[in-house]
């Protein structure tokens, strides 16, 4: 799976992209953002300021937006961003 970070969520991951292999317990996009939070302290950090900080973090499966509800597989991108807006 190709995960993907944008903005300040690339700040505190470190990092703009990696790659997972995922275990068979995710299958959501909640579910690996549990993942991807238990991986190191700056994801937890990352994904913490997400819900606790007052941030919305949105979500896209291979450049679709999505829920965090939503199912996910290995062969999948999967990108977080901040909320976007139009002009």
């Amino acid at each position: 799976m190709l995960i993907r970070y944008f903005a300040w969520l690339r700040d505190h991951t470190g990092c703009s992209k990696e790659e997972f292999t995922c275990p068979d317990t995710v299958s959501t996009v909640n579910e690996l953002v549990a993942f991807l939070s238990a991986q190191s302290q700056s994801h937890q950090k990352a994904f913490q300021l997400a819900s606790n900080g007052g941030r919305i973090i949105q979500v896209a499966i291979n450049h679709e937006f999505a829920s965090f509800d939503d199912a996910i597989c290995d062969s999948d991108e999967v990108a977080f961003f901040p909320p976007v807006t139009g002009g």
